[in-house]
């Protein structure tokens, strides 16, 4: 029996683990690296061992540290996660000869599915050796780990070599292996996945499909259990050939068969030889807790001869700290205020106060939401999320939601192409045209309860904000009564931490949060500007500014000040979360100053390079 486990990873997933294990009665072991000191995972773990560093390369990859750690906490078995070094047969090896239990499939299992192209080969099947122009659009892909990284659409024999580089340096700097493969690109498909667990006495379960064809970057945003839409005989085959793949490999524990779904017909992806990001909702639909299922098969627990019953369907929403209407552009800072209903199930790696960094993946959170039927769990899901509390910086909530009710999600008629077609309408900032007035009664009460100077009655005050790069202002004026007044809104109160307006007879109560020049009404993010633009702030037209904080992990080859560019043309790149994000020239022209060079760490606003145009 198992007693004291220590999970190889961070975040949301170690206190998922970390979950069950309490519940089970297991000792619980946190690795951190020098950034994650403080993070939840570290904080909720009966003992933590430190991994020296900051980036993955130098802790969370170093296998070598873990199972000294491991050995030197009195863990008797690990947990990998997902990411990092869970399909890393070298690094399940490396456990199972220091004498711990391992919890994952075998490494031979492991070596044979989780490189992609090993993979394929086993099912018959064969990447691209040589592409020409008939075989585009293809798909650059990591033949090591999953979530998007180290993934290139080309569409253009021209950059090719360049996105294989670039696919590379992400794979390296993800899974510690830069190992990547070519495959035709199918456009808009279904994505649709079979979890599988299997135990050592030769069962194998297939619990069921799911849709997880909403994503951006090729990582998933929402999923779903079971994939809707799917004919029975369809839905047979998807289970025959998982179950397949995990008997060609004695596969045992949990993992996931993926296919690409086109055209009534399905085409396989990959399988991943770990648990998956989206588990919660099979597990919501099946009743089961997987990663309990995990532990009792490694300590050698058969599995019952059938799987159980699934009731419901259930969806999962991940809640990422970043900008979908800035090209998904991650964001830093510290989270102030994380709270969402209790309608939904919320796995999360933060709390109130903590900081979101640089250096890994920017979720925040996962919520999950089972209901009898989709609607009702489309429903719950969107209700929960859009009334949760978001302080801190810009997150995708508003997206989830719109998604969520969007008729092309409702109606079950979503690929992999909806946010290439729907972007801009599900990012349209739409804010409520009265949270910058509310913020601006709220600070007008805030400066005349401390003593500040009040303005003469009826003087016309005004007051900018910004949110989401657009400007606001808020006009109003105090009256001789002590309270306030403006144009076609009724003020009916005004505090430091509420205001209520009424519009048209019906009152609306906007709650107010401030945590520096930042204010938070009803969860719309706003920043107060002052009254005077800062001349100094200003920057040379066909300046590029660092849209996130980050690395400069590259420069285009023989990129020179005074070098001639065009629009589009990628000139340098960032690494930030995990993601490469490339810098491209705004305009055709000139380049006049060059800022950044390799291996420099850039903050937001940075200046990296200015185009001029001829």
């Amino acid at each position: 029996m198992i007693t004291s486990l220590l999970v190889a990873n961070r975040g949301e997933i170690a206190c998922r683990v970390f979950r069950t294990c309490r519940e089970v009665g297991i000792r619980t072991v946190a690795v951190h690296s020098d950034a994650d000191e403080h993070a939840l995972h570290a904080r909720v773990a009966d003992a933590t061992v430190r991994l020296p560093g900051a980036t993955p390369a130098d802790t969370y990859l170093r296998g070598d540290l873990i199972v000294k750690a491991a050995l030197a906490s009195g863990a008797d078995a690990v947990h990998p996660g997902y990411g990092f070094l869970s399909e890393n047969a070298d690094f399940a090896r490396a456990v199972l000869d220091a004498g711990l239990t391992w919890i994952g499939p075998p490494p031979e299992a492991i070596e044979a599915m989780a490189s992609k192209t090993r993979a394929k080969e086993l099912l018959g099947l064969t990447p691209l050796r040589e592409v020409t122009e008939s075989d585009l659009p293809v798909l650059v892909k990591a033949a090591a780990g999953g979530g998007g990284r180290g993934m290139r659409v080309v569409r253009r024999l021209a950059d090719l070599d360049a996105e294989l580089t670039a696919a590379r340096a992400e794979a390296r700097a993800a899974f510690g292996d830069d190992e990547v493969f070519i495959e035709p690109y199918i456009e808009d498909g279904r994505h649709v996945e079979v979890q599988i667990l299997a135990d050592t006495h030769g069962t194998v379960w297939a619990l069921g499909t799911r849709d997880c064809s909403l994503q951006r970057r090729h990582q998933k945003v929402i999923e779903e259990a079971p994939a809707p839409g799917l004919t029975e005989a369809l839905t047979a085959q998807l289970h025959d050939t998982a179950v397949r793949a995990a008997r060609a490999v004695d596969y045992t524990g949990a993992g996931t068969v993926e296919f690409l779904v086109a055209d009534g017909r399905a085409h396989f992806l990959e399988m991943n030889t770990r648990l998956q990001v989206e588990h919660p909702v099979t597990e919501a639909v099946f009743g089961l807790d997987l990663v309990a299922a995990q532990i009792r098969v490694a300590e050698g627990t058969a599995l019952d001869t059938e799987p159980p019953r699934a009731r419901g369907h259930a969806i999962e929403a991940r809640l990422y700290a970043e900008d979908p209407a800035r090209d998904w552009a991650p964001q830093t800072g510290t989270l102030h205020r994380l709270a969402v209903p209790d309608t939904v199930r919320l796995d999360t790696g933060y709390t109130d106060g903590d900081e979101i960094g640089v250096h890994y993946d920017p979720m925040l959170a996962k919520a999950v939401a089972h209901a009898p039927t989709r609607a009702e769990a489309a429903r719950r899901l969107a209700a929960a999320l859009e009334r949760a509390t978001l302080h801190g910086p810009v997150t995708n909530r508003a997206l989830l939601v719109r998604s969520l009710r969007h008729e092309e999600f409702t109606s079950a008629r979503m690929d992999t192409g909806f946010y290439d077609r729907h972007l801009t309408e599900l990012t349209d900032p739409a804010p409520d045209p009265h949270a910058p007035l509310a913020a601006a009664l709220s600070d007008a009460h805030a400066r005349s309860r401390f003593g500040g100077w009040r303005n003469l009655p009826s003087q016309p005050q005004t007051k900018r904000y910004e949110r989401a790069g657009q400007e606001h202002e808020a006009r109003y004026r105090p009256t001789r009564a002590g309270g306030y007044e403006a144009d076609g809104v009724a003020v009916v109160h005004v505090d430091a931490r509420l205001v209520v307006l009424e519009v048209d007879g019906v009152r609306h109560k906007y709650e107010i949060a401030r945590y520096g020049d930042r204010i938070h009404v009803n969860d719309t993010p706003l920043t107060a500007l002052p009254r005077f633009p800062d001349p100094t702030a200003q920057h040379a037209p066909g300046s590029l500014l660092a849209p996130m904080p980050g690395t400069v992990v590259r420069v285009a080859d023989g990129l020179t000040v005074g070098a001639a560019v065009k629009a589009g043309d990628p000139l340098l790149w960032l690494e930030a979360m995990k993601m490469q994000h490339r810098i491209t020239a705004p305009a055709t022209g000139t380049l006049s100053a060059l800022n950044a060079v390799p291996g420099q760490q850039v903050t937001v606003g940075s200046l990296l390079a200015v185009v001029e145009t001829t």
